[in-house]
């Protein structure tokens, strides 16, 4: 699971170039950087890359989740963000679900790696 550990972490560091890209739209549809919305898109790739110091803990899971329903929020009000949280979203859904296969796997002795030859 170590190395699921830099994948969330690398995808993490990914979505906050995203998001960060997507400041010029915030500038030419969210009424400027320097509105609350702007504001709001810096401080949500701020808090995604401080995820990344936090993906041993248990509860990143959730925490990621919430940045992407706060991303999602934005789907209202400028579209092009709340498209990339739900793009992001699904990826996360994804990468969660295949944990849990891998690890259900794992418990049963069923990995390909884990059988003898």
């Amino acid at each position: 699971m170590k190395s699921f550990r830099g994948v969330m972490a690398g995808t993490l560091v990914c979505e906050a170039i995203t998001v960060g890209l997507a400041l010029p739209v915030v500038a030419r549809l969210g009424g400027g950087v320097g509105t609350v919305k702007g504001w709001a898109v810096i401080a949500i790739a701020i808090l995604l890359l401080v995820a990344c110091g936090f993906v041993r803990r248990p509860w990143i899971g959730a925490v990621i989740v919430v940045l992407q329903l706060a991303l999602i929020a934005f789907l209202f009000s400028i579209t092009a963000i709340g498209v990339i949280g739900l793009l992001f979203l699904a990826f996360w859904l994804w990468a969660f679900w295949l944990r849990r296969d891998v690890a259900r796997r794992m418990a049963a002795g069923t990995l390909p790696s884990q059988q003898q030859r």
